[in-house]
């Protein structure tokens, strides 16, 4: 239920980290700075997390409220909150 629009950006934001992580490799095989890395590792899981709260929102406002309109909604809530609880953990 996204728009193109957003679709664009999110796979955007998605190569951007598939490059931070190339990059990362290659600071591992140079030997680099462990800190450095570190630092780097915890760009990467800050851009994910927001990855996942943009889906996780774009699920919520797009498939659940459709679910709740249609009378689904307990379903699509229990499932949501399970993805939220899993999401929440990493």
């Amino acid at each position: 239920m996204r728009s193109e629009e957003d679709k664009e950006k999110l796979v955007n934001r998605l190569k951007r980290i598939e490059g931070q992580v190339r990059g990362i490799q290659r600071m591992v095989e140079d030997d680099r700075y462990c800190v450095d890395v570190l630092v780097q590792l915890s760009a990467i899981n800050a851009a994910l997390k927001k990855v996942g709260y943009s889906l996780l929102e774009n699920h919520t406002r797009g498939c659940v409220a459709d679910a709740v309109q249609h009378g689904d909604g307990d379903e699509a809530i229990e499932e949501l909150m399970k993805v939220i609880q899993q999401f929440s953990r990493s």
